[in-house]
């Protein structure tokens, strides 16, 4: 019996994407981000959900990708990592997938030469193909940047 682990699957420019489902804790439509002057270019700003006041890493912008005016399949992804909240907003977010783990390969048995960057394999299943990010790589790569979008509150005297 071969086992599989969830994910959430989500689309950014064409491409399929998915992240672990234990790391999401929940997704949201995007409807209002404050922004945060000097923060990195991909860092849209903070967004207020569940109480908490939230970092927004615009994922197209992280990737290199062009920045689209944002739609109602516009989603926000909530991913605890480490002891940090960071929302990351993609084009649209709505499958919960069991993956085969024989479906799953390595990025470097995948794409020679290329260090993959926030990618952590890639899954073909259902003549589909899945590219798995790598949540370290992706907010770490970033961190001084993502970890300066989190204002401190400070109580008022």
């Amino acid at each position: 019996m071969n086992s599989a682990e969830t994910y959430i699957l989500f689309e950014l420019a064409g491409s399929a994407y998915g992240v672990r489902s234990k790391d999401v804790l929940h997704i949201d439509m995007l409807e209002h981000i404050t922004p945060v002057p000097n923060t990195s270019s991909a860092v849209d700003g903070v967004v207020f959900s569940r109480g908490q006041v939230i970092p927004a890493l615009n994922l197209r912008a992280r990737f290199g990708l062009p920045r689209i005016a944002s739609t109602p399949r516009t989603r926000l992804i909530f991913l605890r990592h480490e002891q940090r909240t960071v929302a990351l907003i993609v084009d649209s977010a709505r499958e919960f997938r069991a993956i085969p783990r024989d479906t799953i390969r390595p990025i470097q048995e995948t794409l020679t030469g290329v260090n993959g960057n926030y990618l952590q394999a890639v899954a073909t299943f259902s003549d589909r193909l899945v590219l798995l990010l790598d949540i370290s790589a992706v907010l770490t790569l970033d961190e001084e940047s993502v970890a300066a979008s989190l204002p401190v509150l400070q109580p008022t005297a």
